[in-house]
């Protein structure tokens, strides 16, 4: 069943990602980690879904996103998540049903590419908040550049979390450089204790999926979802 979310706020994250936040429908339920399809409510432009992850709780009173604007003609992007970037308290969009593949599963190692981090911030802020920590769990995220790292503080404050930061396109970074690959994985995974979730676009999924596999990770450890 389709419905109707008004947007109340809307405040930057990144040069290039908000955060947006929405009213909650009565009965709107989800768990963390799951996403909707969402579509702007204008003219044109209601059946362009795209898939966006929840970064609230399913018992918090509103709706929020964290969600990256691409430049219209960019990658394939035809100009929505842009689009959603300029929305004003006010606005309208429209959203199916929750779903998604990626839960919490257990402690382990989480890995993310951009705006596949987005699946992770719920599940690891209800995991925080269920446990009182995140002792166990480590965080693997790879952005082009610095300033492309969503919620860096957040991740650092989350107590028990090691994170990681990974860049591929900033060669004077004092973090990780290059892509993630087996070597680095191989310094945070110990395969049989470690469940690895893996979030971003496809080939980064296939390249991970194929790098556990080798650092001898078993399939059912493994937990994917594209998110490009």
């Amino acid at each position: 069943m389709t419905q109707t979310l008004t947007l109340k706020s809307i405040e930057p994250v990144t040069h290039d990602t908000h955060h947006l936040v929405f009213d909650k429908p009565e009965g709107f339920s989800f768990e963390p980690g799951q996403a909707v399809d969402m579509a702007l409510d204008r003219d044109g432009w209601r059946e362009e879904k795209r898939p966006f992850t929840f970064t609230s709780l399913p018992d918090e009173r509103e709706l929020a996103f964290v969600i990256k604007s691409y430049p219209e003609g960019s990658d394939g992007h035809e100009g929505v998540t842009d689009r959603i970037g300029k929305l004003t308290p006010g606005d309208t969009v429209l959203v199916d049903e929750p779903w998604g593949a990626i839960h919490d599963a257990g402690d382990g190692v989480f890995i993310a590419g951009g705006a596949g981090i987005t699946p992770f911030i719920a599940i690891l802020r209800d995991k925080l908040r269920r446990n009182g920590t995140l002792e166990g769990n480590t965080l693997v995220f790879s952005n082009k550049t610095e300033a492309d790292i969503i919620l860096r503080d957040t991740f650092h404050e989350m107590s028990g979390l090691k994170p990681v930061f990974v860049v591929t396109d900033e060669p004077e970074s004092r973090l990780h450089r290059g892509k993630i690959d087996e070597a680095l994985l191989g310094e945070h995974v110990t395969p049989g204790r470690d469940k690895c979730y893996v979030c971003g676009p496809d080939p980064m999924i296939e390249a991970m999926e194929a790098a556990l596999r080798k650092l001898g990770v078993a399939d059912d450890d493994i937990i994917t979802e594209e998110f490009d």
